[in-house]
């Protein structure tokens, strides 16, 4: 088959094997690998992404041993007992023609329980369990319970294993100044911390023989003060190489580091540089990783010769067929993944099952069925909103008729709005994905087209489905209907102008992305270069951690962003991103205030006070207004319609106006559709 990404689909020869293409599906830690009672789901789970052609799969962490565990009684692999169980997954994967690595990981200081250990007895920032540093003996039980976890994986029938290293997890933990304080011979000099990661290889290569995989997982960048150096990591990687490492993949920043690494706002393959740089300096095949989402960006990486493989986690879990569709020159078929985090790595800090906004079927492959129907009907979906546009898409290819109205000119609803965000780009990738694959599926699409409930009456449809979204809600304000009032929506979608002041009212998700769109130029790309300045990003090789001092460019605006609650601004956003936005408000000189009453607009700007008793009355003179305060369902036409006896479903905003929620939105149409 021909394929424009020749160095993608080219296979890699490991002399004991070959990997089919160039794609590493990433480890993730789902949550179905704490429960024995899951592994058929993670069966099924790795087995779609085999069969969509992945050619090395990762799985999530298994710990070692008990102090190692992520959670208490989290995923260990310790027994034969349950190197037995793990068969049904390996066997899964080879029958799709895959190859699967189980990744060992310690958490070290970030296991979430009070028997954890580290190189030092110094508390992580995000853990309120202190360690125990590990005696020496301690770390000698420890690198045999690592070997022991290899040898078992082996049995199991997994391909190889993945050693984790980076992330600030237990051997990172040994390898950075940061954590590490020993003064014997596994911490003080760069030599001595190193040993522990290079005794974990040279040990399990000597008990798993040469005919197995093992990947390192090397941080590249700790991003975090007293991190490691340029010159230790290439020391170091060398010193793998020769203990019988058979590839090293890429890790960028540890957990408690201030500098994103895998939001939506992070440039495509920001980090890929350090990957490069390591790649010169030694003879084993290097994986690329973090942002590399599109078959596009992967084969220029592995063209340029910057990396031997790349790595992809959680696009495979937003589509399970990403290599087939990039191999048949499908790629405006690929669900892309916008790096949302919403359903992925905030369930899995939170302790929920891992899935996907854009395709809540990931990890839900035994469950969330989508299989032909035995009745083909036909059925409206009125608004192209995520809502509407899962349901309509979901239900052609189950072989219904669908017909698809949405008042607007384009598809998208609150994701045409979304990608007009900076640092939101990427959801315009979904825009695309819905257009393209509408079309492929047969969906008629009716733009500009208002529908009524007669309308729909005289269609004849079997079913109708209202996905008509929401509309801004509008606060009763004095003076809400004053000139300098815009909603946002006339703001982003419309493009409507706006003074060198604007106040913001409503601090929600939609207020924070509104004030990032007030305080940014608009640049039609993620700028790499701006962005690692403003991050303090370095590629000096003496800088500890890859930091230096983060130089922010200044909004073009001055931006006052108020709510009502009295509780912090963002404080509801989510866990891995929400920190990214409060973050980058606070470097463009954001003014959050809270606790507010809104008493008046007028030509002097917008009247606050404060408290039940409106105390401190306030002006703050701005030129513009902008209303993020909440929405309002639309489903005028569901009266209508049950009256008349057509069989409606109401899903998304429509259903349910909170504060946007396309997570919810998605798998309400995936679910209806699953069931008509």
């Amino acid at each position: 088959m021909t394929t424009p990404f020749p160095h993608l689909m080219s296979p890699l020869d490991l002399g004991f094997t070959t990997l089919r293409n160039r794609v590493v599906m990433g480890s993730m830690h789902t949550g179905l690998e704490d429960r024995t009672r899951d592994i058929p789901k993670l069966a099924a789970y790795f087995a779609e992404r085999a069969r969509g052609g992945v050619g090395l799969i990762v799985t999530g962490g298994y710990a070692p041993n008990r102090t190692g565990w992520l959670l208490p009684l989290g995923a260990d692999l310790i027994t034969r007992k349950q190197a037995a169980r793990h068969r049904e997954i390996t066997d899964a994967v080879h029958a799709e023609g895959g190859k699967i690595a189980l990744q060992i990981l310690h958490a070290g200081r970030y296991s979430y329980q009070p028997l954890s250990v580290s190189a030092s007895s110094i508390k992580a920032p995000i853990n309120p369990f202190r360690p125990r540093a590990l005696t020496r003996r301690g770390i000698e039980s420890t690198i045999d319970d690592y070997v022991r976890c290899a040898r078992l994986a082996q049995e199991a029938g997994y391909d190889g294993v993945e050693i984790m290293g980076g992330e600030g997890y237990f051997i990172n933990q040994f390898l950075a100044e940061r954590t590490n304080r020993r003064t014997d011979e596994w911490g003080g000099s760069a030599e001595n911390r190193r040993r522990l990661a290079v005794e974990i290889v040279r040990r399990t290569r000597a008990a798993v023989g040469e005919r197995f995989v093992i990947l390192f997982r090397l941080s590249m960048a700790d991003l975090v003060e007293k991190g490691q150096t340029w010159g230790e990591i290439v020391i170091l990687a060398q010193e793998l190489e020769s203990a019988g490492t058979t590839i090293l993949n890429t890790d960028i920043g540890w957990h408690e580091a201030r500098v994103p690494t895998i939001v939506t706002s992070v440039p495509r393959a920001a980090f890929v540089e350090f990957t490069e740089r390591l790649a010169r300096e030694v003879s084993i095949p290097v994986c690329a990783s973090n942002r590399i989402n599109m078959p596009e960006t992967a084969e220029e990486i592995l063209a340029r010769g910057d990396a031997q493989l790349v790595s992809a986690a959680r696009p495979l879990l937003a589509d399970p067929e990403w290599v087939t569709k990039a191999a048949a020159d499908r790629r405006d078929e690929i669900n892309t993944c916008i790096a949302c985090n919403q359903a992925c790595l905030d369930h899995a800090f939170a302790n929920k099952q891992v899935s996907c906004l854009l395709n809540p079927r990931a990890g839900r492959e035994t469950e969330l069925v989508l299989s032909p129907t035995r009745r083909r009907k036909s059925i409206a979906v009125v608004g192209a909103g995520p809502a509407g546009l899962s349901a309509a898409l979901n239900l052609a290819q189950r072989g219904h008729e669908v017909n698809l109205f949405e008042a607007g000119d384009e598809i998208g609803g609150q994701f045409a709005i979304a990608r007009r965000i900076p640092g939101k780009e990427e959801f315009a990738e979904t825009v695309r994905y819905y257009t393209r694959s509408l079309e492929v599926a047969g969906v008629k699409v009716h733009l500009n087209t208002r529908v009524d409930a007669a309308t729909l009456v005289d269609g004849g449809y079997d079913e109708v489905v209202l996905a008509t979204g929401v509309t801004p809600r509008i606060p009763a304000i004095d003076g809400i209907d004053h000139p300098s009032v815009l909603s946002y929506a006339d703001l982003v979608r419309d493009g409507r102008p706006v003074g060198s002041t604007v106040a913001v009212i409503g601090a929600g998700g939609i207020g924070v992305d509104v004030s990032e769109y007030l305080t940014h130029a608009h640049s039609p790309a993620l700028d790499l270069a701006e962005w690692n300045r403003e991050w303090g990003v370095t590629h000096d090789e003496s800088a500890p951690g890859a930091l230096t001092a983060p130089v922010v460019s200044p909004s073009p605006r001055q931006v006052y962003l108020l709510q009502r609650k009295t509780t912090p601004i963002g404080a509801g956003l989510g866990k891995t991103s929400g920190w990214v936005h409060r973050a980058s408000l606070k470097k463009k000189g954001v003014q959050q205030i809270s606790g507010v009453n809104y008493e008046r607009i007028d030509d002097d700007g917008l009247h606050i006070s404060f408290g039940e008793k409106r105390e401190r009355p306030r002006t703050i003179a701005v030129d513009n207004v902008v209303i993020c305060a909440g929405q309002e369902s639309v489903r005028d036409l569901e009266a209508d319609l049950t009256a008349a006896g057509v069989p409606v479903h109401v899903i998304g905003g429509a259903d349910v106006a909170a504060e946007l929620d396309a997570k919810r939105a998605i798998e309400q149409g995936t679910r209806l559709a699953a069931a008509l």
